[in-house]
């Protein structure tokens, strides 16, 4: 009795470990702009850092404090300027 136990308990912590493992999502890569916000805030209250942010959405260009751009308007969510902690995460910001 107590060796099948054993057995069990072992066979039952191998299975689980490898369910840890498979459970991992893979990183989704957003091309184009912004148009799932829903999805976008989502990311945005994980407080991801810039790079994260960059290698998420490769198109939309991020713009931050102290960086140079042109003052067009632009109405497709292609720009964004976010607020930042003391960090340097993104907790926020708005589409220009």
């Amino acid at each position: 009795m107590r060796r099948s136990l054993l057995i069990a308990t072992v066979v039952a912590a191998f299975a689980l470990g490898g369910c840890h493992d498979m459970a991992q999502p893979a990183p989704v890569v957003v091309h184009g702009y912004v148009t799932d916000m829903k999805a976008f805030d989502a990311f945005i209250a994980t407080h991801p850092t810039p790079d994260q942010f960059r290698s998420r959405y490769p198109d939309v260009q991020l713009l931050l404090p102290g960086s140079i751009s042109t003052m067009e308007m632009r109405y497709n969510n292609s720009r964004y300027y976010p607020e930042l902690d003391k960090d340097g995460r993104i907790t926020g910001g708005h589409f220009s």
